[in-house]
């Protein structure tokens, strides 16, 4: 995905033990990139501000939060641990136009975006971000 020299490679176990917020911090940029990546990918022609546009719509915490509902059943046993310690993390703070359950339901979906990163599992990142394409479109 990105050139790994520049970032430290992380094992299973030690992906796992880093704190669920974290995880979903890295989760989060993860996606957008991809998302925005694929936006581009088809507008080439579109505005910075147009692209922004389009991925709101599949990076808001409502659409995580189904696109996580609708995965839910291909998650193995570890990536289900992982959603559910995002989903479950207690966070400073709720955006205003979230939902709460769409929120932690989104929270849950990134973490498990940035575990799967982080311990370079990119076999099984680009099946869920692919999916998660699919499902929204």
């Amino acid at each position: 995905m990105l050139n790994n020299l520049l970032f430290k490679q992380f094992t299973k176990d030690e992906a796992r033990m880093l704190n669920p917020l974290q995880l979903a911090l890295i989760g989060d940029v993860v996606y957008e990139l991809f998302i925005r990546n694929y936006i581009l990918s088809d507008n080439v022609g579109l505005s910075a501000h147009k692209i922004h546009i389009k991925a709101i719509q599949y990076v808001k915490a409502k659409a995580q939060s189904n696109i996580i509902r609708l995965l839910e059943d291909d998650l193995n046993e570890e990536e289900h641990y992982i959603y559910k310690r995002g989903r479950n993390a207690k966070s400073a703070t709720v955006p205003k136009n979230a939902d709460v359950r769409d929120y932690r339901n989104a929270t849950g979906f990134e973490a498990l975006i940035g575990y799967l990163y982080l311990s370079n599992n990119e076999e099984r990142l680009n099946y869920i971000l692919i999916k998660a394409i699919k499902i929204n479109v």
